[in-house]
C-alpha cells in the first residue's frame, strides 16, 4: 500500500518507490509534519522536541498551561492564520467582520484507491497504481471545512497536494490567501533554485542560499509569466547534478502564483506554494466550495538530474493527455518568421511546395489570417477567415496544402480582443476593464473576460466554427499580454476574477480538445510566458520562447529542462542573422539546438541557400530517426551554459542502448583546447560505438573519465554524436 495509517500513533506514511512522506495528528488535533525524504520504515516523531523556548511564541488555549507547546516552532502540514504561528501561513480566511482568525483541527480521513481530480482545474492523473489520502480538518467556530488532498504516484516518486475549502457556516467568508502545499524542515542549510527571465529570455537559472527572513518569487500578471516560472527546487547546499538531497515543486496552474521560502528564528525552513495573495480575495457563501490548484512534489537524494527525470516522467505519463501524448510530432514550418503579416494564399502554397521538397510535414499559418488583420492593431476576436487577403477560403487553402502532402495548422489568440474589432464594438462589456477608467493596453489589445461563462461560450462557438470549416491538424493557442485591469462587469466580487478567469480558460481548452481530439494543440504566451503544467494538461507542447537564436536557446532550454521534458518544448530552426538577436550561427548548430524539443522551422525557405536546403533535408531525416529517443529518452545536463563555454547534454533511451550527445560551443577562441565531457546515463558494464567513426568505448570510461571534443574553428560550432551499445 502506498498510503499507511497507524491508528495507535495516528501517523500517516505516504510511500513512493524511493521516498516517504510522513505526518501525525497530535493529541490536540493539530496536523504536524514529520518527514519527507528517502524511504524509511519507522516513525519520525522522535524528531519533535517540546520545551519552553519563549521567543514570544504563543501557546494555543487548548494546551492549558503547557508552555512547551507552540505552533510557532512546530512543523505543520497546513499552517493557518490565528494559531500563534508568526511564520508565513498557508491559509488566511477573513470573516464579514474583518476578523482573520482560524483554528483547524483533525476531523477524519479517507484513503481511496486512484488519484483524486479537481473540479474545473487540471491535475495529475493515473491509469496505473495510485492512491489518494483525504484529511478532513475543521474550524468549529466558523463551521469551516478544509480537506487536504494527497495523491501518491509511486512509479515516478511523485506526491501531489491540493486543498478543498467549504463554507458550512451561516456567514459569508473570504479566502485571502491559500497555498496548496507547505513543507517544514526542522534543520539544514538549503539553496533555492528558481527560474527567472523576461520575454525572449525565459527560465534563466538562479541558485541562492535560503537565509534568515523570507524570499519570494511569483507572478501577479494573471499568467504564470516570463518573469518567474512556477517550478522551484530546494536543495541541500552541496547538491549537484548527480549528488544530494533535492526537493522540487511544480504548480499545476497558469495564472498568478506565489512561492515562499523562509528561515525562521530557530533556523527552521518553511516552503509554501500556491495562488498569489495579491489581487485575490475569494468569496464563499454558505455551502460554497473552493479548490486550490495542485502542486506536484518530488524528492530525490541523487541530485538534480534525477529530480528532473522524476518530473519529466510525471509530465509525460500523468499530465499530458490525448492523441499526441506519446505520438511523434510532425516536423513543422511556421509562417511567422517566414513572412509575418505579408502573405496570401499563393505565397503560402509556394512555402508549402518548398517545405514538401525538404521533407517538412506540417505548415502552420500564424497570425494574420482572420478578420481584417494586416498588423497587430486590429481584428482579435473576429475569428472569421479574411478571404480577401488569402484570395480563397480557409477550406480551399487547407485542401491545397494537404494535396501537397503536408498537414495544415493555424494560430489563434482566443483570450484577447482588439478595440478595432467587430466583437469589441458589439460587446465592450466583455473585456476586463474598470468602468470610467481608460484601460491599460498590451500589444495594443485588451483581455476578454473569461470569468464570464457567456464569453467562454461565444469563443467556443467562434473557434469551433473555424475548425469545422475544413481539416485542421494543428492549432497554436497564444496569449500576448499580461492582465492589468481586474474588473469584470459580470462578477459581484472582483477578488475572485483572476481565479475564475483561469477556470474559464481551462473550460474552453477542455471543450475544444474534447471536441477536436485529432488536432495537435500547442500553447504559447509570447513564447514561454505560460510554460507550466496547467497548460500541458491540455496541450502536449508549448512554444518555448519567441527567441529562436540558437545560442540563447541553449540557455533557455537548459533552464526549461530542470522541470519539463524535451517532448513538450517547442523549438525551431530560424534564419541567420537571427531576427531577435542578429547573431549568425551555422545551420548545423541551429538544427542541433532545435532538435532538443518538438522540432520545426521558422524561416523563409525561398531565401536560403542550396547548401542550407540540403542541411534541412539531412536534419529532417535525422530527426525522424532520433525522434523516439529524443521524445521518450532520459535527458541529462552535462554542462552549465550560464557558466561554462559549452552547452552539452545527452539523451539516453530506457534500455541504455542508444545515446545522443549534443555539444554547442558558446564562445570560440584561437587555438581552442580540447573539451572533455563526462557522459551520464549509460550502462557502465557495456561498450558503446560512435556511429560516426565506428570507434568503441566502454560505458564506465565515458562516464568516469569523459569523452574528448575538439573543433578547429567556425562560428558557434556544434557536435552531435550517436552512441549505440555494442
Amino acid at each position: 500500500m502506498a498510503i499507511l495509517y497507524n491508528d495507535t500513533e495516528k501517523i500517516f506514511s505516504l510511500n513512493t518507490k524511493n521516498t516517504t512522506y510522513q505526518m501525525k495528528v497530535d493529541s490536540y488535533g493539530y496536523l504536524l509534519h514529520l518527514y519527507y525524504g528517502k524511504s524509511i520504515n519507522s516513525s519520525m516523531e522522535y524528531m519533535l522536541l517540546y520545551f519552553d523556548r519563549s521567543g514570544f511564541s504563543g501557546n494555543p488555549y487548548i494546551v492549558g498551561n503547557d508552555r512547551t507547546y507552540s505552533l510557532d516552532v512546530l512543523p505543520q502540514e497546513f499552517p493557518v492564520q490565528g494559531t500563534g504561528d508568526y511564520r508565513s501561513v498557508a491559509l488566511v480566511v477573513r470573516e464579514e467582520t474583518g476578523c482573520c482568525d482560524c483554528d483547524l483541527h483533525y476531523k477524519g480521513h479517507r484513503i481511496i484507491d486512484g488519484k483524486y481530480s479537481l473540479k474545473g482545474l487540471p491535475a495529475a492523473y493515473s491509469s496505473k497504481k495510485a492512491q489518494t489520502l483525504e484529511i478532513m480538518l475543521e474550524d468549529c467556530r466558523m463551521n469551516l471545512e478544509v480537506r487536504l488532498l494527497y495523491g501518491v504516484l509511486e512509479d515516478c516518486d511523485i506526491i501531489t497536494r491540493s486543498v478543498k475549502v467549504k463554507n458550512n457556516g451561516k456567514q459569508t467568508i473570504y479566502i485571502e490567501k491559500i497555498s496548496s502545499v507547505c513543507l517544514d524542515f526542522l534543520y539544514g542549510n538549503y539553496d533555492v533554485i528558481t527560474f527567472y527571465g523576461r520575454h525572449a529570455m525565459e527560465r534563466n537559472v538562479n541558485r541562492a542560499a535560503v537565509s534568515h527572513g523570507k524570499h519570494c518569487i511569483g507572478s501577479r500578471r494573471g499568467t504564470s509569466s516570463h518573469q518567474y516560472n512556477p517550478f522551484v527546487i530546494l536543495t541541500e547546499e552541496t547538491a549537484t547534478e548527480t549528488y544530494g538531497e533535492c526537493y522540487g515543486a511544480s504548480f499545476v496552474y497558469s495564472g498568478s502564483f506565489l512561492a515562499e521560502f523562509e528561515c525562521d528564528q530557530y533556523d527552521q525552513t518553511r516552503f509554501l506554494m500556491g495562488l498569489s495573495d495579491e489581487l485575490f480575495s475569494y468569496q464563499l457563501e454558505t455551502g460554497d466550495e473552493f479548490y486550490a490548484p495542485e502542486v506536484i512534489l518530488s524528492h530525490t537524494s541523487m541530485g538534480l538530474n534525477r529530480l528532473s527525470k522524476n518530473f519529466h516522467n510525471c509530465i509525460r505519463e500523468h499530465i499530458c493527455r490525448g492523441k499526441y501524448k506519446d505520438k511523434i510530432r510532425p516536423v513543422l514550418i511556421n509562417s511567422w518568421e517566414a513572412c509575418y503579416f505579408d502573405f496570401n494564399g499563393k505565397t503560402l502554397c509556394q512555402l508549402a511546395d518548398q517545405a514538401a521538397e525538404l521533407g517538412i510535414e506540417l505548415l502552420v499559418l500564424d497570425d494574420g489570417w482572420f478578420g481584417e488583420r494586416n498588423d497587430d492593431n486590429s481584428s482579435l476576436g473576429d475569428w472569421y477567415v479574411n478571404e480577401k487577403k488569402l484570395g480563397m477560403g480557409l477550406a480551399e487553402l487547407s485542401e491545397k496544402i494537404h494535396k501537397k502532402g503536408l498537414l495544415f495548422g493555424i494560430w489563434i489568440e482566443p483570450e484577447m480582443v482588439s478595440e478595432n474589432s467587430n466583437l469589441y464594438r458589439s460587446h465592450p462589456e466583455w473585456t476586463l476593464q474598470v468602468p470610467g477608467k481608460k484601460p491599460v493596453r498590451g500589444r495594443n489589445q485588451l483581455v476578454l473576460d473569461f470569468s464570464n461563462p457567456e464569453v467562454v461560450q461565444y469563443m467556443f462557438e467562434s473557434i469551433s466554427s473555424v475548425l469545422n470549416q475544413t481539416v485542421i491538424n494543428y492549432v497554436k493557442w497564444d496569449m500576448n499580454r499580461s492582465i492589468a485591469n481586474i474588473y469584470s462587469s459580470s462578477s459581484k466580487y472582483q477578488g475572485k476574477v483572476l481565479y475564475d478567469y483561469m477556470l474559464g480558460v481551462y473550460s474552453l481548452l477542455e471543450r475544444l480538445t474534447d471536441t477536436f481530439p485529432d488536432i495537435l494543440w500547442e500553447s504559447c504566451s509570447g513564447g514561454g510566458g505560460r510554460f507550466d503544467m496547467g497548460m500541458l494538461y491540455y496541450t502536449p507542447q508549448i512554444w518555448c520562447s519567441d527567441n529562436t537564436d540558437a545560442i540563447d536557446r541553449v540557455r533557455i532550454q537548459y533552464g526549461t529542462s530542470f522541470g519539463y521534458p524535451l517532448s513538450v518544448t517547442g523549438s525551431h530552426v530560424s534564419a541567420a542573422p537571427n531576427h531577435q538577436t542578429g547573431r549568425v550561427t551555422c545551420m548545423d548548430t541551429r538544427g542541433c539546438v532545435a532538435m532538443t524539443g518538438a522540432f520545426g522551422y521558422e524561416l523563409n525557405l525561398a531565401n536560403i541557400t542550396e547548401e542550407d536546403k540540403n542541411s534541412i533535408k539531412k536534419q529532417v531525416k535525422t530527426y525522424h530517426k532520433l525522434a523516439p529517443l529524443l521524445q521518450q529518452g532520459d535527458y541529462y545536463r552535462l554542462s552549465n551554459p550560464f557558466k561554462d563555454e559549452i552547452g552539452a547534454w545527452i539523451v539516453v533511451d530506457e534500455k541504455k542502448e542508444k545515446a545522443l550527445l549534443s555539444v554547442v560551443f558558446l564562445n570560440v577562441h584561437g587555438n581552442l583546447p580540447v573539451v572533455y565531457i563526462k557522459l551520464q546515463g549509460l550502462d557502465s558494464t557495456k561498450n558503446y560505438k560512435n556511429t560516426e567513426n565506428k570507434k568503441v568505448y566502454h560505458g564506465s570510461a565515458l562516464m568516469q573519465y569523459g569523452f574528448p571534443i575538439s573543433v578547429s574553428h567556425g562560428e558557434y560550432p556544434s557536435v552531435q554524436i550517436l552512441f549505440e551499445k555494442v
